[in-house]
């Protein structure tokens, strides 16, 4: 997905918002953790309602990615892409819902929910979390810094079938996080 979004990037400018949304990812989720159920409640929302609106974009994108057409140039050129360009874009999409979704979310604030109350224990859950959440975030800089290895590796075919196949799953994934936040939702109909 990473690849598709920035096939007209720079190598430089692929590395560059790696990093920003590593950093995005890590500061999403300690918040999510923190103070997710509060901001949830003051809002009035619940986690199936953040899992049918998460649902519904992860959904939207992947449909967009699906059908976006093909550029039979991919790779040869690169866009002048500015570093505020670069930071002002890698919040939405990129960030959230692709790398980090509804689902990571709703487990961060779940995990935050359940987190003891007591201040030896709440320091041993944070720094516990923001290790998990470090470790995600160095993989999510690896991964995305030097996926254009990946794309070198397969070529542009290889590639291709890659990136609609990832699509394709993209949007399977956001139609099943849509069906549990919808399935909740109905059960408390029922309650």
């Amino acid at each position: 997905m990473f690849l598709l979004l920035t096939q007209d990037y720079s190598k430089e400018s692929r590395k560059l918002l790696a990093r920003r949304v590593a950093i995005n990812s890590f500061i999403l989720l300690i918040v999510s953790m923190v103070v997710g159920t509060h901001i949830l409640s003051f809002f009035g929302i619940s986690l199936p309602v953040v899992q049918v609106g998460g649902g519904l974009i992860v959904v939207s994108t992947g449909w967009a990615m699906l059908t976006r057409s093909n550029q039979v140039d991919r790779g040869q050129s690169h866009q002048t892409v500015t570093q505020e360009d670069i930071l002002r874009n890698a919040f939405y999409p990129l960030t959230l819902p692709l790398t980090v979704g509804p689902g990571s979310i709703s487990i961060a604030i779940t995990l935050g929910a359940n987190e003891p109350r007591h201040l030896g224990a709440n320091i041993v859950a944070l720094i516990s979390a923001a290790i998990g959440a470090a470790l995600i975030a160095v993989t999510i800089y690896i991964c995305y810094g030097y996926s254009a290895r990946l794309a070198a590796a397969v070529g542009p075919s290889g590639m291709n079938v890659i990136l609609r196949l990832s699509s394709f799953l993209l949007v399977c994934i956001g139609v099943q996080i849509l069906w549990n936040g919808l399935s909740a939702l109905v059960k408390t109909l029922n309650a």
